[in-house]
């Protein structure tokens, strides 16, 4: 590969300093979780890690939830954020919690 790219090529190939670093995250709730406490859960994810942090989350589901947090800017996850993400689950009425190393979102 050529080493001597312009800025507007990095930043298109989203290298160097465009590199996007994400993980992917899935847990399963349990059988007992209401449907409005899914949403409230969820809610609380978003509201308590995700937005503080500054991070996106794109992904989904009903019972099995699945999905991947990056930043909302070019930018990169750190360990941190896959703690926080990780943790926050942990205590909630969830199984089957998967976190993902992070990697490089455009080309993992």
């Amino acid at each position: 590969m050529a080493q001597n790219r312009s800025r507007r090529l990095r930043k298109k190939l989203r290298v160097d300093e465009f590199q996007e670093f994400g993980f992917d995250i899935n847990w399963i709730f349990d059988e007992s979780v209401s449907e409005a406490d899914i949403d409230a859960l969820v809610d609380q994810f978003i509201n308590e890690v995700i937005e503080p942090r500054q991070l996106g989350f794109h992904g989904g589901g009903h019972k099995e939830w699945e999905g991947i947090i990056a930043t909302q800017a070019i930018g990169k996850c750190t360990d941190e954020d896959v703690a926080a993400a990780k943790a926050f689950w942990q205590s909630k009425p969830v199984s089957g919690i998967e976190v993902s190393d992070l990697y490089d979102i455009w080309w993992g």
